[in-house]
C-alpha cells in the first residue's frame, strides 16, 4: 500500500517551493493569526514583512511574539509599502469586503479569511474586483489542505472507493465560543462560522446539490445568541446525498468529528483530531476500504501533518503558486461565492422550515 499512497501524499504535499515564496503583509492580529496562520508561516519559512490591526497594541504585541519588523499604523500605510506581494485580510467577515475592495484596487494580490462576506452579493463585488485588477485572491477555506481531507479528496478522484454515492460529517463538541466575543451577538453563527468547512468541502467533493435543507437550534444560557445546532441536508441531481450535523453544546464529554464518503466500490471514513479537544487538538486520521485498490479491509493512511496549523500553509501556498505559475487557486474567491450561495440556502431554508432548491 504505502507505493499505491505516494500519489496521495504527493497531491497532500504543503511544501512551497522557494522560487514561489514573496513577502506577506496581514490585516488583522486576532487568534487565528497569532495561533495558525503566523505559526503556520513561520513553519513554511514564509516572509512576513508587516502587520496592522484596528487594535495597534494588539498588532504590536503580535508582531514582537512573531519576529515581525513593522506594524503599519494604517491599511493606507501598508498599501503604500511596495514590499508585499500578497496581503493576508483576516478580519471578521462583516469588515472584509470594505477593506477587500480596497486592497484590491491598490493592485495587490489577497488571501481572504473565510467566509470572505457575509452576503452572496459583496461576494460577487469582491469576485469582481479581482477580475477587473487582474489579481489572485484565494479564501482561506483551509480544510481542503487538511491531510486526511486531501488525500480522500485524491482517493475519490483516483476512483478508490467508485462512483459516490453519500458524503457525511458528525461532529458533536463543546466548542469555546467565548474565545471570539465579537461573535457574542451574531444572529448568523454556527454555519457561518463553522459547519461553512464542512460544507465547502462538500462542493469540492459533490459540487453544488439540487437541494438543501436545514434545522437549527440553540440552547437555554449558551454564551453566542446565535444557532449552535444545524442539521443539513443535500440531494443531487444524480441522486447523491450529503449530511452534516453540528452540536457544539456537547455535555456528554465525548467530543467527535468525524467524516464519512461512500461509493459504490467503497469507502473512505476519517476525524478531524483538532476537534477533540479545541485549541490543542490531536492527531487527524484516515482510513480506506476499497474493492479498487489492495485494502484488505479497512486500511489506514498515515497522516503526517494538523488541520491547525500545517493546512493555512497550503491556502497560502496555492495563492503563491498562482503567482508564480498561473495555476488555479484551490479556493479563489470566484469559485467561493459558490459557498456563499449554499449558505445562503441553509438559513433560507432555516427561516423558512423548507427546503430550498439552489
Amino acid at each position: 500500500m504505502i507505493d499505491i499512497f505516494s500519489e496521495v501524499s504527493a497531491f497532500c504535499d504543503l511544501t512551497i517551493p522557494s522560487a514561489h515564496k514573496v513577502p506577506i503583509a496581514i490585516i488583522g492580529a486576532g487568534g487565528i493569526v497569532d495561533g495558525a496562520q503566523l505559526p503556520a508561516y513561520e513553519k513554511a519559512g514564509l516572509e512576513v514583512v508587516g502587520i496592522t490591526d484596528v487594535d495597534l497594541a494588539k498588532a504590536a504585541d503580535v508582531a514582537d511574539r512573531h519576529g515581525i519588523r513593522k506594524v503599519y499604523q494604517s491599511i493606507d500605510e501598508l498599501l503604500a509599502d511596495p514590499v508585499p506581494v500578497v496581503v493576508d485580510i483576516a478580519v471578521p467577515a462583516a469588515a472584509q469586503p470594505e477593506i477587500f475592495l480596497k486592497v484590491a484596487n491598490a493592485g495587490r494580490n489577497i488571501l481572504a479569511q473565510k467566509p470572505m462576506a457575509t452576503t452572496v452579493e459583496d461576494g460577487l463585488r469582491m469576485a469582481e474586483a479581482v477580475a477587473h485588477n487582474g489579481i489572485v485572491a484565494g479564501v482561506n477555506h483551509q480544510l481542503r489542505f487538511e491531510e486526511g481531507m486531501a488525500a480522500a479528496h485524491k482517493m475519490v478522484d483516483l476512483g478508490w472507493i467508485g462512483t459516490v454515492t453519500n458524503m457525511t460529517f458528525h461532529v458533536n463538541l463543546i466548542t469555546p465560543w467565548e474565545m471570539w466575543p465579537w461573535a457574542k451577538d451574531l444572529e448568523r453563527l454556527e454555519i457561518m462560522l463553522h459547519s461553512i468547512h464542512y460544507h465547502d468541502v462538500m462542493r469540492w467533493f459533490l459540487g453544488d446539490p439540487k437541494t438543501v435543507f436545514c434545522a437549527a437550534g440553540r440552547t437555554k444560557d449558551q454564551f453566542p445568541n446565535g444557532e449552535t445546532r444545524t442539521i443539513s441536508t443535500y440531494v443531487y441531481e444524480n441522486g447523491v446525498t450529503g449530511l452534516v450535523h453540528a452540536n457544539h453544546i456537547n455535555r456528554g464529554g465525548d467530543n467527535y468529528a468525524e467524516y464519512r464518503i461512500d461509493g459504490d466500490k467503497g469507502s473512505i471514513r476519517g476525524t478531524m483530531g483538532l476537534l477533540y479537544d479545541y485549541p490543542v487538538g490531536r492527531v487527524d486520521t484516515l482510513e480506506v476500504n476499497s474493492s479498487v485498490v489492495p485494502t484488505d479491509g479497512w486500511t489506514p493512511y498515515p497522516v503526517t501533518t494538523r488541520w491547525f496549523p500545517d493546512a493555512f500553509i497550503g491556502t497560502m501556498g496555492s495563492v503563491m503558486a498562482a503567482i508564480a505559475t498561473g495555476s488555479p487557486v484551490r479556493s479563489s474567491v470566484v469559485e467561493t461565492v459558490g459557498t456563499l450561495k449554499l449558505v445562503a440556502a441553509l438559513y433560507e431554508s432555516m427561516d423558512s422550515g423548507s427546503a430550498v432548491k439552489l
